[in-house]
C-alpha cells in the first residue's frame, strides 16, 4: 500500500487514478506546516512506500513569504523522509527545475550544480537536501512546467483567456518541457515499486515533456490544438514581469529515466489527452 501526501493537487488527481488503494491524506490530514505531525502519519500507517505530492506551489508568493514555503517545501520532506527511512521504505519527492539558476542552453542533468535564483527554488532545493540527508531509499523527480485538466495551470489559463481574446502575448525567451501531470504521477509510481524491490536505484531524476518549447509555442500548440484562432505574439520576460524570476533555460535531461525502464514523454499527446477530459467534463 502507498500513502500519498496530497490529495487536490494536479499530481495527486492523477495518482488518484493509478491507485485505487493507496491512501491520499488531504491537508486536514497532514498539514505540511506541521512536519512532524507528516512524520506521525507516516509511522501509523503500514505503507510499503511514500510519494509526497503536496507542496507550496505559489512561485511569486513565495518571494514575500519565504519561511513558509521553506517550511513546506523543505522542512515538511525532510521530516517525511525520515520517517520513511526509519520505516526502510523508499520516499518519492517532487521537486523542480527552479533549483538551477537557469543560464545556458544545453539541458540540465541531475549532477549538475544547483543554483535557484528565486524563494520557490531555494525552498524546494531545501527539500532535496532533506530528503538524501534522511539516509533511506528515495527518488527526487524533478519535473518543471506541469500541467493538467485539474487545478490552476498554464494549459487552462490559455484556453480561458484565448476564448475571450483574438490574440495574446506570451513570453518567448524561457524555454523548457511542458509536462503532464498524468506523466509525473505514473512516473512516481513506477520509481516507488522500483525502489522497493531495489534501494540501489535511489538519487534525483529529471523529467519533463519533449520537445523543449517557449512558452509562447506552447500556447500556440494548445491553440492549434483546441481548434482556436487565438494569435500568439512572441514577447522578452523583461515585459512581463513577475515578483519571482523565471529561469530563462528549463531544459532537462532525462536520460537517466531509463534507469526504470523510463523515456521521456511527448508533452504533445498529453495535450490531447487533458484537452479531450476538459471536452467531456463540459
Amino acid at each position: 500500500m502507498i500513502l500519498v501526501f496530497g490529495q487536490t493537487g494536479q499530481v495527486a488527481r492523477e495518482l488518484q487514478r493509478l491507485l485505487p488503494d493507496a491512501i491520499f491524506l488531504s491537508r486536514e490530514q497532514a498539514d505540511l506546516s506541521d512536519p512532524e505531525g507528516c512524520a506521525a502519519a507516516i509511522m501509523a500507517h503500514d505503507a510499503t512506500a511514500v510519494i509526497n505530492a503536496a507542496a507550496w506551489t505559489a512561485v511569486d508568493k513565495a518571494e514575500a513569504e519565504e519561511p513558509a514555503a521553506t517550511l513546506i517545501n523543505g522542512d515538511a520532506p525532510a521530516a517525511m523522509a525520515r520517517a520513511a527511512a526509519a520505516k526502510g521504505i523508499p520516499f518519492v519527492q517532487i521537486s523542480t527545475d527552479y533549483v538551477f539558476d537557469g543560464t545556458g542552453t544545453a539541458p540540465w542533468t541531475p549532477t549538475d550544480a544547483t543554483g535557484p535564483i528565486g524563494a520557490y527554488g531555494r525552498s524546494k532545493l531545501a527539500g532535496e537536501k532533506g530528503v538524501i540527508a534522511a539516509g533511506g531509499p528515495y527518488a527526487i523527480l524533478r519535473t518543471s512546467w506541469v500541467f493538467s485538466a485539474h487545478g490552476a495551470n498554464f494549459v487552462k489559463t490559455m484556453l480561458r483567456v484565448g476564448a475571450t481574446r483574438d490574440s495574446l502575448t506570451v513570453v518567448a525567451d524561457q524555454i523548457g518541457g511542458p509536462t503532464a501531470a498524468a506523466d509525473i504521477a505514473a512516473t512516481c509510481v513506477a520509481m516507488a515499486k522500483a525502489l522497493t524491490a531495489d534501494p540501489d536505484k535511489s538519487g534525483i531524476y529529471h523529467l519533463s515533456g519533449g520537445p523543449d518549447v517557449s512558452w509562447a509555442d506552447f500556447a500556440r500548440a494548445i491553440f492549434a490544438a483546441a481548434g482556436m484562432e487565438t494569435a500568439v505574439t512572441d514577447i522578452p520576460s523583461s515585459d512581463y514581469p513577475t515578483p519571482a524570476a523565471r529561469p530563462a533555460n528549463s531544459r532537462m535531461d532525462c536520460s537517466d529515466l531509463a534507469v526504470f525502464g523510463l523515456t521521456r514523454p511527448d508533452w504533445r499527446k498529453g495535450l490531447n489527452d487533458v484537452l479531450k477530459e476538459l471536452e467531456e467534463a463540459k
